[in-house]
């Protein structure tokens, strides 16, 4: 029974870590695609179109977060490589020796 419910909590760590850079983190960077889109006014057919101010924070935001995650994605391949490991100890990740 026990060795079920080690599978099944593996399962569920594939699973939530799939979801979130699987589809998190595209639903994310469509979400600041969105929020670019939202205007200030004018007509559908308008030719220049500035976003919302408002929206812009938004989607710098959006963007900030998939770039850090891919950051963090290439980062963990190079520690890997070098035979470190990355650890995030305060705001500045780094690589240590294993």
């Amino acid at each position: 029974m026990n060795n079920l419910w080690l599978a099944l909590q593996g399962a569920w760590n594939v699973l939530w870590v799939g979801l979130l850079l699987g589809a998190g983190l595209p639903a994310i960077f469509a979400l600041g695609i969105r929020a670019l889109s939202y205007g200030v006014g004018g007509d559908a057919d308008a030719t220049l179109h500035e976003p919302h101010p408002a929206a812009k924070v938004v989607a710098f935001f959006c963007f900030g977060v998939v770039v850090l995650a891919i950051a963090a994605g290439i980062g963990v391949i190079v520690a890997h490589g070098l035979g470190a490991k990355l650890v995030f100890d305060g705001i500045v990740p780094a690589f240590v020796p294993k």
